[in-house]
């Protein structure tokens, strides 16, 4: 049985800041599943910082986004139809369906996922891609020691957060940098960081030498520019750095650091990485995180944006900076 499809595609390649004119909404038959495939009805669909690196046609550890294909993205569901016997009618999914209302799977790369203790729609935030990110940085590239001092850029989104309470769970002394003083309060407040620094309220790098009395040990780097040249002015010998991501330069911005001297005086260790390099630890990294969950040890903000055709605009204030937490997009 056929259905109505709604989806969205890139229509054109961003010249710097992405518009929502870059995307296009459209409608499709959608043939229902052959042998060996499933019909997935997504409930929501994520939006993710990697996903504007996509959308230019420039080498990268990713292909690019195909024009006029279906936005690529993760996504949670339920399966609908099914000609696949590893999958039932009923059936959670997580995946990645793209930004579209339905999609058809042969199963690979669709996982079944447990929704009686945690929402659906934390399969693609504290429970995928960012907590698994979040893990994996933290214990295998930064390998914090008690009483050191770690730094997280963008400490109000869904991977920072996460990265600043594990990491005080490791009893470190964690400071956050995000944008504003709302998201800071969050920040100490709610996700327990010792303190966070208002990047946008001027004078970086003297706030940064206020919170971090003994120096930086350990940072865990989503921002780049700016912020991460005041990190490097602040760590102490034999310092850790994860870069996770670079959103300051994602639409062509200057990024260049100054202070690079620090990354010979200092002995640092620097190390870039992509999580999906690393699937074999998810189970690990989210039963960890799952644990902390249940525990009342960690917690988790989403901004919810309703509805396909809203995806462009909640994707332009992603990449601003307007979100708290996951940003997702319910299509129910």
């Amino acid at each position: 049985m056929s259905v109505l499809n709604r989806r969205i595609v890139l229509a054109a390649r961003p010249k710097g800041a992405v518009t929502p004119e870059c995307f296009r909404l459209e409608e499709q038959e959608l043939s229902g599943p052959e042998e060996g495939q499933v019909l997935v009805r997504n409930h929501f669909m994520s939006l993710d910082p990697y996903m504007r690196g996509r959308m230019d046609d420039a080498r990268s550890y990713a292909a690019p986004q195909a024009l006029d294909h279906t936005m690529q993205g993760g996504t949670v569901g339920v399966v609908e139809q099914s000609r696949n016997p590893r999958f039932a009618v009923g059936d959670s999914v997580v995946g990645m369906l793209g930004w579209q209302l339905y999609g058809l799977s042969d199963g690979r790369g669709l996982q079944k996922v447990d929704t009686s203790r945690v929402p659906l729609s934390a399969y693609l935030g504290v429970l995928g891609m960012p907590g698994a990110t979040a893990w994996y940085g933290l214990h295998r590239i930064l390998e914090p020691r008690p009483g050191e001092t770690l730094v997280v850029s963008a400490a109000s989104g869904a991977v920072g957060a996460v990265v600043g309470q594990l990491a005080k769970a490791q009893g470190c002394r964690v400071v956050g940098v995000a944008g504003g003083a709302e998201k800071c309060r969050i920040v100490v407040e709610e996700f327990g960081f010792d303190a966070c620094v208002d990047y946008k309220a001027g004078a970086l790098h003297e706030h940064l030498a206020q919170a971090t009395p003994r120096g930086i040990d350990a940072n865990f780097e989503n921002v780049g520019g700016a912020v991460l040249d005041a990190v490097l002015r602040r760590m102490n010998g034999f310092g850790r750095i994860a870069i996770c991501g670079l959103i300051a330069g994602y639409n062509g911005e200057d990024i260049a650091l100054r202070n690079t001297r620090s990354i010979l005086v200092n002995r640092l260790r620097v190390q870039g990485f992509i999580i999906s390099e690393h699937l074999d630890l998810w189970p690990q990294a989210h039963a960890e995180i799952a644990q902390a969950i249940l525990g009342g040890q960690l917690r988790y903000r989403e901004t919810v944006a309703e509805g396909l055709e809203s995806a462009p605009e909640a994707f332009v204030g992603l990449l601003k900076g307007h979100n708290l937490g996951k940003q997702l997009v319910r299509l129910l």
